[in-house]
């Protein structure tokens, strides 16, 4: 039987990866950045999810409420995230397998079944946000009705998973296009605010709490931050991109990778910074009490200029539209990869939207269910770095590629203080005043 011609696509991602093997096996004559550059993009993919519409939303409450006093939970929830992804890509690497995958074959099965059901609740909420936000966007930026902006992010991010069919190379474009948007926006937005340099440089570096309240925040930005549907997304990303066995190649490849996750994860981190200056500089400093986005587009506006208020909108669009479409990736990659079901992206597409429309049908606060749907985040980040941590730890499983102690050592702090603030959470969200 004769193959179909091959798209024009699928040649340059038979280019990419014929490209990256001559780099891993020594024989690119390429610069460096000709030799990088078949292995970027996947962390691109999965960084969207650190600069969705939930991190727009506890970013700017976090700066309207305390100034720049949280910076520093963003700068040690990026640092968590690299380490969290990096770990992510190796797993894909030298298994050949994602870990919902590694789940199914090492876990008894109604554990399979509880931590499938877990991570569903987990992508349900991440999808609730992203679609949220990017019906509030199109909302804001056209005037256009709740409800009928939320149908038509439905049919942008259709369009926008139909590149899958294209191979890789498209859809990654697409989604650093989005992310280089979102960066740009805030870019523009700080030298718009003129933030207190010296105020957001003892921020970053110093810890500090005021009271309970801004603890409880802190919770919502490392939930927002910190994403598990991305950490699974990853490691099903780079399992099938570039295939090599040798362990001399696959050490090579894990290199490029953590370039990868280091510049799309510099990137997200900035942005992140940048949500919550600009909101600090802005709200904090006026005294004026943002509780939404929509309040904040419309704030902005009187104090900044129309143009911060547009800049801020486009911003939220392209979050919300890059994520969404991302967030059904991933649940895609959970549902096959812990029940070994395969259904259609626009199937799970048609299904996520629902509770979304049901929410904005209702009225619902979507900036108060944005900050919401980032504690249900932060509830699921166990049941994906308690896995990732062990499967990566395994040196039956990882061979040569097993983690470092010191890498271990730094994963378990990291998943500790996850618990740790998880259960924070829920005493004040039980018996807190």
């Amino acid at each position: 039987m004769s193959q179909p011609p091959k798209t024009r696509s699928n040649f340059q991602v038979d280019d990419t990866r014929k490209s990256a093997k001559a780099v891993l096996s020594g024989r690119s004559k390429k610069g460096w950045l000709a030799r990088l550059l078949p292995f970027l993009g996947p962390a691109f993919i999965a960084s969207i999810a650190y600069v969705d519409p939930g991190n727009f939303a506890t970013n700017i409450q976090g700066g309207a409420r305390f100034g720049y006093e949280l910076l520093w939970v963003i700068l040690a929830s990026n640092l968590m995230a690299m380490l969290l992804q990096a770990l992510s890509a190796k797993l894909g690497i030298t298994t050949g397998k994602n870990l919902a995958e590694h789940c199914r074959e090492s876990f008894p099965r109604p554990i399979v079944w509880i931590m499938w059901v877990l991570m569903e609740l987990v992508a349900m909420a991440t999808d609730l946000a992203e679609f949220l936000g990017a019906a509030v966007a199109i909302n804001l930026l056209f005037g256009i009705p709740l409800w009928i902006a939320g149908l038509l992010t439905a049919i942008v991010t259709f369009l926008i998973l139909g590149l899958e069919r294209f191979g890789f190379r498209p859809l990654e474009a697409v989604i650093t296009g989005f992310l280089a948007i979102i960066a740009i926006s805030y870019v523009i937005e700080i030298f718009l605010v003129n933030p207190a340099w010296g105020s957001i440089a003892r921020s970053t570096f110093i810890p500090h709490f005021t009271n309970s309240e801004s603890i409880l925040l802190a919770t919502g930005i490392l939930g927002a931050t910190v994403m598990p549907h991305a950490i699974f997304l990853h490691s099903a990303l780079t399992q099938g991109r570039v295939v090599v066995k040798k362990p001399e190649q696959q050490r090579r490849l894990f290199h490029f990778e953590i370039i990868d996750v280091v510049i799309a994860m510099v990137i997200a981190s900035s942005v992140n910074a940048a949500m919550l200056i600009t909101s600090a500089a802005t709200f904090f400093k006026s005294g004026t009490n943002v509780g939404s986005l929509e309040q904040a587009y419309l704030t902005l506006q009187p104090l900044l200029g129309r143009a911060s208020g547009v800049v801020f909108g486009v911003a939220l669009l392209a979050s919300g539209l890059s994520s969404s479409s991302v967030g059904t990736m991933a649940g895609q990659v959970i549902m096959q990869g812990f029940l070994n079901f395969h259904i259609p992206p626009w199937i799970r597409r048609v299904v996520t939207i629902l509770p979304s429309l049901i929410v904005i049908l209702l009225g619902a606060d979507p900036t108060r269910t944005l900050v919401i749907s980032q504690v249900v985040l932060s509830f699921g980040l166990p049941f994906a770095v308690i896995p990732l941590v062990l499967f990566t730890s395994n040196k039956g499983l990882m061979g040569t590629m097993v983690n470092k102690p010191i890498t271990t050592m730094f994963a378990t702090l990291s998943t500790l203080l996850i618990i740790a603030l998880n259960f924070f959470l829920l005493y004040m969200t039980f018996f807190g005043k």
